[in-house]
């Protein structure tokens, strides 16, 4: 079952606690920084992409077709980010990570570009919006750990923001799964029927149904983990700060 989509949550894999445990070698790094770079700028052109769109027609419905494109380039290029667990020159899990971008994946192709008559609705937008300011926040948080040069402002970003950001994200990826369900059931999209040769069935508004479901004990789990994980990287400062 897919995982909520919004990455927020996803692990820090380029945190910095973990790489001076065990960090990639030279050429490894270079390799990291340059992907986390091109990542960030891809994100800053959707964010851009957005804004002028919205500037040009003054309104935000429809904004989803300005940014189609490389939504899906740079969403689909994530992958790698299993890869990078799988070789190792990151230590997270290849299981929770893939779980995260697969599900973000399977919401880009098989629901927003699949069921087209959904890309209208304001939900998209939401998770957009979601996905862009927390990537943006996300893949400079990775550039700037693997150059040793993390600003605080950027790491309270990371570990502040998705207290917003995630349940917004989760919210518009659930109400944009929910207003495919009619469309998929209509048509029959991805479903396979018996008979058949393969004896095999499968439907495809029922798996929309039980992966919705899924977030209900999900995302409880990985938002709770983002607020130890706040309060780990953040705490002694806030408390330092209080003394003061």
């Amino acid at each position: 079952m897919a995982a909520p989509a919004t990455g927020t949550s996803r692990p820090a894999h380029n945190d910095v606690g973990q790489r001076r445990r065990k960090g990639p070698g030279a050429l490894a790094t270079a390799y990291l920084v340059i992907y986390n770079v091109v990542m960030t700028a891809g994100w800053l052109v959707i964010a851009v992409g957005l804004v002028r769109a919205y500037l040009a027609k003054g309104s935000y419905h429809g904004l989803y077709y300005s940014i189609e494109k490389p939504l899906k380039f740079f969403q689909t290029g994530a992958l790698l980010e299993i890869l990078h667990c799988a070789v190792g020159i990151v230590p997270s899990s290849v299981v929770l990570t893939g779980f995260q971008v697969l599900s973000r994946v399977f919401l880009t192709w098989a629901v927003t570009h699949s069921v087209r008559e959904v890309q209208n609705e304001d939900s998209v937008l939401l998770f957009v919006v979601a996905w862009t300011v927390t990537e943006i926040i996300r893949y400079s948080f990775y550039t700037f750990s693997l150059l040793n040069h993390l600003p605080y402002l950027i790491k309270w970003a990371r570990y502040t923001f998705f207290l917003v950001l995630y349940p917004m994200g989760v919210t518009g990826e659930l109400l944009t799964m929910y207003a495919a369900l009619p469309f998929v059931q209509k048509t029959g999209l991805y479903s396979v029927t018996l008979p058949n040769k393969y004896n095999f069935s499968f439907d495809y508004h029922t798996f929309l149904i039980l992966t919705m479901l899924s977030y209900i004990p999900l995302f409880p789990q990985l938002y709770f983990h983002m607020m130890r994980q706040r309060k780990k990287v953040l705490g002694h400062v806030e408390d330092y700060s209080k003394l003061e």
